[in-house]
């Protein structure tokens, strides 16, 4: 993990081993990775920005969608194919009436107005959790248009994470589990992850978590299990496509090892 990025912008991301980046700790010698395939943000410091300007933290919340259409943008253009957004988690829900209203509000006018522009990049939709009562019912009409809309895309698939909790999509894994009548033994992580919300969903590559926070924040608990981590120190509202790419570049710089050991640390040569 690093918790700050290296302030140039690689030009398109190159691999070129002039490249004035240096390699963090533990990253390969030479060959860049590829881009992730799967990239999830956690979108942190509305609040934060709109204090630092003495406005109300709504202004933070309508500041940050020009972000969030700027790094969907960034990650099509960059290859990525799945990419995640968190928007709304199920301990939001504590927040005070007035904001919650116009989180609802502002979601319902974004993916009206953006809906067909999503269309038109080949981008399928989709919207994680969105299982409370409270979730008003024009909203949740949107948003199931939306999804039907896009249905068909495969450009990139974006997942939104609204009214979401990580503990809660793995209690109702195993709920379902158990209603099927599965014996214990039989569990495996590939039967149990069938029963997670969006099953075809890979594993998460990697999370950039805006404003510098380093938490996970019950953020697709299970999916982002051996997920590389970045934490720009920006404010979500000031997060743009060239902050995205050098996260893109900070990750590829890395050797993702998933528990085993470099092969030239224990005598062997690498491949």
């Amino acid at each position: 993990m690093i918790e700050g990025l290296p302030s140039p912008l690689p030009a398109a991301l190159s691999s070129s081993p002039s490249s004035p980046f240096p390699a963090p700790r533990g990253a390969g010698p030479s060959k860049p990775r590829e881009v992730p395939r799967h990239v999830a943000c956690v979108m942190d410091g509305n609040g934060r920005w709109a204090a630092q300007r003495s406005l109300p933290r709504t202004s933070g919340h309508r500041a940050a969608e020009t972000t969030v259409i700027d790094v969907i943008e960034a990650a099509r253009a960059a290859g990525v194919t799945w990419l995640s957004l968190f928007a709304f988690s199920t301990e939001n829900w504590r927040r005070p009436d007035t904001e919650i209203e116009f989180l609802m509000h502002l979601v319902r006018r974004v993916v009206r107005k953006h809906a067909p522009m999503l269309h038109a990049r080949g981008i399928r939709c989709r919207f994680l959790g969105m299982t409370d009562p409270r979730i008003p019912p024009g909203l949740a009409r949107d948003i199931a248009d939306l999804t039907t809309l896009t249905g068909r895309n495969r450009q990139m698939t974006l997942t939104v994470a609204f009214d979401h909790g990580g503990r809660r999509d793995i209690v109702e894994a195993a709920r379902s589990l158990i209603r099927e009548g599965v014996p214990a033994e039989a569990v495996t992580e590939e039967s149990f992850a069938a029963h997670l919300p969006f099953p075809d969903t890979p594993d998460v590559d990697l999370v950039i978590r805006t404003s510098g926070e380093q938490r996970i924040s019950n953020f697709m608990l299970w999916q982002v299990a051996y997920a590389e981590w970045v934490f720009p120190p920006v404010l979500w509202p000031d997060f743009r496509s060239p902050d995205f790419l050098r996260c893109l570049h900070a990750y590829r710089r890395r050797e993702r090892r998933f528990g085993g050991v470099p092969p030239n640390q224990n005598g062997e040569p690498r491949s």
